[in-house]
């Protein structure tokens, strides 16, 4: 059952993101950057805020270098979010960097591995995630200019990794610039989570504050879908 994810920068955003159906929220700072790292007190705070069974997330960053997302990656997994998340662009989307983050992370959270589909990823990697201990992968965009997910991989594609990730047990998630319109082609693959931002913001604009009408309209779409209901 496919379910939506919705990134927040802070504990009023959580509140309201969760008020109007998001079944995950994510801890991120989109003035950072598509994979921006919030301060550590934030994330503790959005964390505080929250009933004690939300399924949370934050973000860990982007860097090319191995010890340093680790060692971002270790110090979130101290706030208690249930999932952390460490974006591998091109330097990291290799299974020896991989390799290396397993070793540093092994046992101390749940980690997800987020690809950047604009930077041509190896969607094979879903093996040698899967084989470091990563619990989850996902697909988004590095760069923030409008162009979707769908726009950079087909659907073919699409089911493919969402297949791989089912197949190795990894959760999956789908996001990049996605609008409401791309519910139901994607919801359809079957991926864990459709992930949102500048979609569900005011004007479009991930770097504004979060549209409740939006994320409701969004909510409801998705919970249609998995009930079987075609799109008007």
């Amino acid at each position: 059952m496919t379910r939506l994810l919705v990134s927040v920068v802070d504990s009023a955003e959580a509140g309201l993101a969760l008020a109007q159906g998001a079944d995950l929220i994510d801890a991120k700072d989109p003035e950072a950057g598509a994979l921006g790292a919030l301060p550590l007190a934030t994330i503790r705070s959005i964390q505080a805020g929250l009933p004690e069974d939300t399924i949370t997330s934050a973000v860990a960053g982007d860097d090319d270098d191995v010890e340093r997302l680790a060692d971002s990656a270790l110090a979130i997994a101290t706030t208690g979010v249930t999932f952390v998340k460490l974006g591998l662009g091109r330097t990291m989307a290799q299974p020896a960097s991989v390799a290396a983050l397993g070793r540093r992370l092994a046992g101390h959270g749940r980690f997800i591995a987020v690809l950047f589909a604009d930077e041509n990823p190896p969607l094979s990697l879903t093996a040698a995630l899967h084989e470091a201990g990563f619990v989850g992968a996902m697909l988004d965009t590095s760069q923030k200019r409008g162009i979707r997910l769908p726009d950079l991989l087909t659907m073919d594609q699409l089911s493919s990794f969402v297949a791989g990730c089912r197949q190795l047990g990894l959760m999956s998630g789908l996001a990049g610039s996605l609008r409401i319109e791309d519910i139901d082609p994607l919801a359809v693959l079957g991926p864990d989570y459709l992930g949102f931002r500048g979609g569900l913001c005011l004007a479009g604009d991930r770097r504004g504050q979060l549209d409740p009408q939006a994320i409701g309209r969004v909510a409801r779409r998705l919970q249609a879908v998995r009930h079987g209901e075609q799109a008007a």
